[in-house]
C-alpha cells in the first residue's frame, strides 16, 4: 500500500513540476504515472551502480552529485516515456531537487504515522 501511495504522490509531483519548471512537460496523468514508475525503477536498479561509479565525485561534492545522477535519470526517462519530456539538463536538475523534497517529506510523514 505504501508503494502505491508513494507512486501516486510522485506522479502528482511530476504534474506540479510542469507548472513550476520551464522545459518540463507531462501531457497526461497516465504519462505521469508511467514516468514516476520508470524513474522509481531506474532509481532502484541503475542509480546504485552510478553512485558507486561516481563515488569520488560524490565525496568531493559532499553528496550533491547525486542530484546530477537523479537529473540524468529523469532526463533519460523522458526519452522512454511518451507524453513526458524534459528540454535539457537544467529542467531535469530542478525537477530532481523538487522530487527529492517531495520524497523526503512523504517519507517523513509516513514514518510519523507508523510511530
Amino acid at each position: 500500500m505504501k508503494f502505491l501511495l508513494k507512486w501516486l504522490i510522485n506522479a502528482l509531483a511530476l504534474i506540479v513540476i510542469t507548472k513550476l519548471v520551464a522545459g518540463f512537460h507531462v501531457d497526461t496523468f497516465y504519462s505521469a504515472l508511467v514516468a514516476a514508475l520508470i524513474i522509481g525503477l531506474l532509481n532502484a536498479l541503475i542509480r546504485p551502480v552510478l553512485i558507486i561509479l561516481t563515488l569520488p565525485v560524490s565525496i568531493i561534492t559532499l553528496g550533491l552529485f547525486t542530484f546530477v545522477i537523479n537529473a540524468l535519470l529523469i532526463w533519460f526517462t523522458s526519452t522512454i516515456v511518451k507524453g513526458f519530456s524534459v528540454d535539457g539538463f537544467w529542467p531535469a536538475l530542478l525537477a530532481a531537487l523538487i522530487l527529492w523534497a517531495v520524497s523526503t517529506i512523504t517519507a517523513w510523514v509516513m514514518h510519523r504515522e507508523e510511530a
